[in-house]
């Protein structure tokens, strides 16, 4: 039965919506029911659902890292940070705003300087997302940048036909991306940059890219099916 039922929901759930897809969006199918009301409602619980599950990963996270922490590991201050951080990230994003009813009451009583919390412009989670979070972020993938050179430096030897175009490709593109490198470029010839544009990114880049997203697409298709069929239930965990 712990099988069973998640099966039909998935193999039921995964039909209609197969189905919906390849009818009129206006065609009353039942009741004056069309297959868009049927979609609309079906990605209404798809996100009731991603909300429930969101707050198992929360819960997730805190079970960790508080476990992490009481059993004094090597680490556990960094989990500390982390609990610390999603807690600070996490209440002020529940308070009500001053518009609502509850609101209202709330901010009759609160410190005015609390009505930064809530959902208008200027709340406390947009501050600390704008000058704590996306410098983090910009930090990280700036010191990414230096391991992915150095891993390109290792990959990118010419010793094969392949191996040297693709050297070529990318020594072109990145004097293409980069502000100086395209200074250069002008400064040899100003087509440089438009060619490498035209031929390289929407040219060669762009057909790779789409063979990779229609293979892609055929193995969500060939999945997809699998799971209607009741084939695939590595959902359900160990099978």
């Amino acid at each position: 039965m712990k099988r069973t039922v998640p099966i039909i929901l998935a193999v039921s759930t995964a039909s209609i919506l197969a189905l919906v897809f390849f009818l009129n969006r206006d065609f009353a199918m039942f009741f004056g029911v069309t297959p868009d009301d049927i979609k609309q409602e079906i990605l209404i619980w798809v996100t009731i659902i991603g909300g429930f599950t969101l707050i198992l990963g929360v819960v997730s996270i805190l079970q960790v890292n508080l476990k992490s922490f009481s059993q004094k590991k090597p680490d556990r201050w960094y989990s500390l940070v982390t609990i610390i951080s999603l807690l600070v990230m996490a209440i002020p994003g529940i308070f009500p705003g001053p518009e609502t009813e509850v609101g209202k009451v709330l901010y009759t009583y609160l410190p005015s300087w609390i009505g930064v919390y809530g959902s208008q412009n200027g709340i406390i989670v947009n501050w600390l997302f704008d000058h704590l979070d996306a410098p983090m972020m910009s930090t990280m993938f700036a010191t990414l940048a230096f391991y992915i050179a150095s891993a390109a430096y290792r990959a990118f030897r010419a010793r094969t036909l392949e191996a040297t175009l693709l050297l070529v490709a990318a020594v072109l593109v990145m004097f293409w991306r980069v502000p100086m490198g395209e200074a250069v470029l002008n400064m040899v010839s100003p087509e440089i940059p438009e060619w490498i544009n035209m031929i390289l990114m929407r040219g060669v880049n762009a057909s790779v890219q789409r063979g990779i997203i229609i293979g892609a697409a055929l193995g969500a298709a060939s999945m997809s099916l699998r799971i209607i069929l009741g084939i695939e239930r590595i959902y359900l965990g160990k099978t």
